[in-house]
């Protein structure tokens, strides 16, 4: 399997961020409806296998089908863009408005994609509502007021708790989208992105777009959810904990190590700072490199 290495991988990560702020508002808002349905598909895949075997660990592992697919098809999907644009940002290629503006668009079309499959979904799994809810429904429900209502009833500190499982969330997906650009061939991309999106979701952890399908979709099933414990104790403390994770743990984390590293690899290929560098070595200002 081809590798590229993580200096290699931060370059790509930055130009990566390049491309997507010259993307029209059109294609943001189109890719990220996709991006936002697509996850929809994958929430309602590991939940039918979840309720089918009892096992939550079999619907994780097939999660990240779904995830895969937007990285594959190069759609657009924030959680991903918190990591990626903000890269791009710290080398100075992007400006903060531009970024901002960016991140936005993607917002609202991945919404926009995990309404509309909410609505898609609800009419086929009640028959429009002539049926019972099925064992797959009333997971939905359940996971919609536990992601909601169950934080609300500790104030703050649900609150914060979302945030923090949003946090660890992304680091996983970010990671997830790093190790996609690790291998030039679909076969490397799909094995290595796969693991850091089953370890988010197998455990449990708050990911901003899949919430944007999972929560609507319960509240249309009936749960015992308003739009405004949605937005309050999940949708915006989660939207930000993913922020910090995406910027943070990988982008700052990533471009202060090897960004810094390729620049100083840079730096030392230069004929000329070879030659001063020798002379360094021989007065022994610097270490031999």
């Amino acid at each position: 399997m081809d590798y590229n290495k993580p200096t290699v991988v931060a370059a790509s990560m930055i130009q990566a961020g390049v491309d997507k702020i010259n993307l029209s508002a059109g294609d943001l808002l189109v890719r990220g409806l996709l991006s936002g349905a697509i996850l929809g598909f994958g929430t309602t895949l590991a939940l039918t296998a979840t309720a089918q075997t009892g096992l939550a660990i079999v619907g994780a592992a097939l999660f990240p089908a779904c995830f895969i697919i937007v990285v594959l098809m190069g759609l657009e999907l924030v959680t991903g863009s918190f990591a990626v644009l903000p890269m791009a940002y710290f080398d100075k290629k992007i400006g903060f408005w531009a970024m901002l503006k960016n991140l936005s668009l993607v917002f609202v079309g991945n919404l926009l994609g995990g309404l509309l499959y909410a609505c898609l979904f609800c009419v086929s799994v009640s028959q429009f509502g002539h049926e019972e809810k099925n064992a797959v429904a009333q997971l939905i429900v359940k996971i919609a007021e536990a992601k909601t209502v169950g934080y609300a009833q500790y104030g703050l500190d649900g609150m914060f708790s979302a945030f923090t499982k949003g946090v660890l969330c992304n680091w996983m997906v970010t990671t997830g989208v790093v190790l996609g650009m690790s291998s030039n061939s679909s076969t490397g991309k799909i094995l290595a992105a796969w693991l850091p999106i089953f370890i988010f979701f197998g455990q449990g952890f708050e990911h901003a777009v899949v919430n944007m399908f999972v929560i609507p979709a319960g509240i249309i099933l009936g749960a015992d959810v308003s739009v405004a414990d949605w937005w309050l104790f999940n949708q915006l403390p989660v939207t930000f904990g993913n922020l910090l994770g995406g910027v943070v743990f990988t982008a700052w984390a990533l471009y202060y190590t090897f960004g810094r590293n390729k620049r100083t690899e840079t730096r030392i290929n230069n004929p000329i700072r070879k030659t001063v560098l020798r002379e360094q070595v021989k007065l022994g200002v610097v270490e031999e490199v």
